[in-house]
């Protein structure tokens, strides 16, 4: 498992297994797309460039119109204007409703290749003749969601782009794929992108005197969890790129004693889920992971923490598109919050 920032109930604790075919199919799918980077771009494949997190450039002879993306770095680009042709990682819930983090794209208008960790069917993306594939990455150069067992297969079908965006800064990740898009046509001038841009930095600015305002009241102690039925999974806000720009702002969070070496979560039974006081709590709202009606019902000592009997509680959107129109909601969600919050008594867990 790659370390991750990852709902606890897939990738800490499992691999995926690729769906595709064997290796004469994919090799026959490689010949049929024209094979590597060089031979699809023609020429020196000099017109359209973009220098990567990893280092890369990718490279064709035109701005790529054929995109396939992890889901969540296509939210960000559809914010910025600019759209994909297939997508892979959670994008449709059983029922066919849009996962929540396929946010604004409509999920029916695109080709699925892939909706969860370990899927990456690579007959359907060569089927598609991409230009070019993009994912975040959590740590460089292991492309989010894209099988690392195959990854040199899938990778070899089209230019990549990778986008670092654990343990980095939101406004930088943000710039990041605002250059991406700009570099594929997108007009960051637009009425609605510069919109977006306008509330981010108004919600941060909101969330900055809550925090200073919390602070002169006492404090707000902000603990964010990813929870599921075997562990209880406390956020360590020096991992999240979104913890820490809350942080940078003022806002105060628990920071767990015992990350596991990953960085990004402690483990906690949930017979120590009160090991931590909190006065509000940001629970991770992804596919797979339980929800606050939920836990009431199945977890005792959940129902017993301070914050969740004073009903201070909200969620916590762990991968949301990197965009200002992605964030500026976000921010401004946890920027009332915390205003409404208030200091709850530790003592009040043992009752």
């Amino acid at each position: 498992m790659p370390a991750s920032r990852r709902s606890p109930s897939t990738a800490l604790n499992r691999r995926g297994v690729i769906t595709a075919g064997g290796a004469l199919g994919v090799g026959a799918l490689l010949t049929a797309c024209g094979g590597g980077e060089e031979k699809r771009s023609g020429g020196d494949a000099k017109t359209w460039r973009f220098e990567d997190d990893r280092g890369k450039t990718a490279r064709s002879a035109a701005p790529p119109k054929k995109i396939v993306a992890y889901i969540g770095a296509a939210a960000a680009l559809h914010d910025l204007g600019i759209e994909c042709t297939g997508v892979f990682g959670p994008t449709k819930l059983k029922n066919g409703e849009p996962d929540i983090q396929a946010a604004d794209i409509d999920v029916d208008k695109v080709t699925v290749i892939g909706n969860a960790w370990g899927e990456f069917s690579i007959e359907k993306y060569a089927a598609l003749e991409p230009d070019l594939l993009v994912s975040t990455m959590n740590v460089a150069p292991t492309l989010w969601y894209v099988p690392e067992e195959s990854a040199k297969k899938i990778t070899s079908l089209a230019p990549s782009v990778g986008i670092l965006t654990a343990k980095s800064s939101l406004t930088h990740v943000i710039g990041r794929f605002a250059e991406l898009a700009e570099s594929l046509g997108a007009d960051l001038k637009a009425a609605k992108v510069t919109a977006a841009k306008k509330r981010f930095e108004a919600a941060c600015e909101t969330l900055r005197k809550a925090a200073k305002a919390a602070k002169a009241r006492g404090g707000i102690k902000v603990m964010a969890i990813a929870a599921q039925d075997p562990l209880l999974y406390v956020g360590n806000p020096a991992s999240f790129t979104d913890l820490r720009h809350y942080k940078s702002l003022g806002v105060e969070f628990v920071t767990p004693a015992k990350p596991s070496s990953a960085g990004f979560f402690e483990e906690l039974a949930w017979e120590n889920a009160d090991a931590y006081d909190a006065d509000l709590i940001l629970v991770d709202r992804r596919t797979g992971n339980l929800q606050p009606a939920d836990l009431k019902k199945s977890k005792p000592t959940w129902a017993k923490l301070p914050a969740v009997r004073a009903g201070q509680v909200v969620s916590w959107s762990n991968e949301a598109q990197f965009s200002h129109a992605g964030y500026a909601p976000l921010i401004e969600q946890l920027a009332a919050a915390i205003t409404d919050a208030k200091k709850t008594n530790p003592a009040e867990k043992a009752a």
